[in-house]
């Protein structure tokens, strides 16, 4: 009979030559549970999505109780859905005003698709700029978006008039003109390996998107919902873009995402053609239920007011002479390193002595930190020093 690994290998569709292959049987709070007994501290949280840790009892509550009302009733927009309507009443409620109407996807790259959409048909314009060494997702118009030609070469021709700027530097902003539908910028960049930008920088973003009418996309996909120490990124620059992606961290475990606006924005796919933008499965019950039980303990538990401290823990912990460089807000961190075969053995390393950290798309010089914002300081100290050991590995 063949094992569970090798009917992953041989039946499902693989993106690498060589996925990690770590089988997990279950996970719990800030632990993954392999088949075998096997422990590991899940320190990128499913690429920033377990912001509450695994399986957190109040998601598994909300999930089992609207599994007993129904699943799937129709394509989104079309019926009134409890978990819909409480959701976005709370999202906005934690949102500055500007933004007051809400569209549920099944992930940020969907997200990405409709805030793209909406940013066109609003300002009547059709140039998109994006950011070099950006990611917004993988569908054919989020990748368009991605600012590394590598990942456009096998998929051309992608979407037209997208231009690139450089991340981080206000000289560029001068190709953002009065032909420009929108700019999409992460509030941190992540697969970039972790860059986090002047505030002068994101304020002289925003002052030119005002000056010449176009829109400004900020894309929280892996920032939001906590990780940086505030509830959402944008907070930290005291800007407010004009359409906000949310995904990840939001669901609590569980698949979806959205992209927000205020009705203006958001109302142009009603007419001209009805139906501008639809999905079957966004915002399902089931994942609007866990977002909202998320979004809850997130705020009730009060977990982003420890985020910052938690962090400067984890930088503490972590000095060692091969590390070059930590990068950050909060506990979204990069340990810089000098190679990518350096960063696969550390890597492996962890991971056999029971802590999960990775690297990044466009930075494979570079390790992810980003734990469960659950994580308690007995847990950083511990996971550090797994991390140290695979370091004095490395050198002796």
């Amino acid at each position: 009979m063949l094992t569970n690994r090798q009917l992953f290998l041989l039946n499902t569709a693989q993106t690498s030559h060589s996925p990690r292959l770590i089988e997990i049987d279950r996970a719990e709070g800030i632990y993954l549970y392999g088949p075998n007994g096997e422990k590991y501290v899940d320190l990128v949280s499913g690429f920033a999505v377990s912001n509450i840790g695994h399986r957190h009892p109040k998601v598994l509550k909300a999930i089992t109780d609207q599994l007993g009302k129904y699943l799937h009733v129709t394509v989104y927009g079309e019926f009134v859905q409890a978990p819909q309507v409480a959701l976005a009443t709370k999202l906005l409620a934690v949102l500055p005003k500007r933004f007051d109407t809400v569209y549920f996807t099944n992930s940020g790259a969907e997200a990405t698709e409709g805030a793209m959409k909406i940013a066109k048909k609003f300002t009547g314009r059709r140039e998109i700029i994006a950011a070099h060494n950006a990611y917004h997702g993988s569908t054919q118009g989020a990748l368009s978006l991605i600012g590394n030609p590598e990942y456009h070469k096998a998929y051309a021709p992608l979407l037209p008039e997208i231009k690139f700027i450089r991340y981080n530097v206000p000289e560029d902003l001068h190709h953002i003109t009065t032909g420009t539908a929108a700019v999409i910028l992460e509030a941190i960049q992540g697969e970039a390996g972790i860059r986090v930008p002047d505030v002068g920088y994101i304020r002289a973003v925003r002052k030119r998107c005002d000056d010449t009418g176009s829109l400004l996309i900020f894309d929280e996909i892996q920032t939001g919902f906590g990780r940086t120490g505030k509830l959402f990124a944008f907070e930290h620059y005291g800007i407010e873009p004009d359409i906000l992606l949310l995904a990840k961290g939001m669901g609590g475990g569980m698949p979806i995402g959205a992209f927000v606006a205020n009705k203006a924005i958001m109302d142009v796919i009603k007419d001209n053609p009805i139906l501008g933008h639809i999905t079957t499965f966004g915002g399902h019950p089931v994942s609007s239920a866990a977002a909202l039980a998320s979004l809850n303990v997130i705020l009730d538990e009060q977990l982003v007011e420890d985020v910052e401290r938690k962090a400067q823990l984890f930088r503490r912990h972590l000095q060692h002479p091969a590390i070059r460089e930590i990068r950050g807000k909060g506990l979204m961190l990069c340990l810089q390193m000098d190679s990518f075969s350096q960063v696969a053995r550390i890597s492996n390393y962890c991971a056999a002595h029971g802590v999960i950290i990775d690297w990044f798309l466009h930075c494979e010089t570079a390790l992810r930190i980003a734990p469960p914002l659950t994580i308690n300081d007995e847990e950083i100290a511990m996971s550090c020093q797994v991390i140290l050991n695979a370091l004095q590995h490395e050198i002796s």
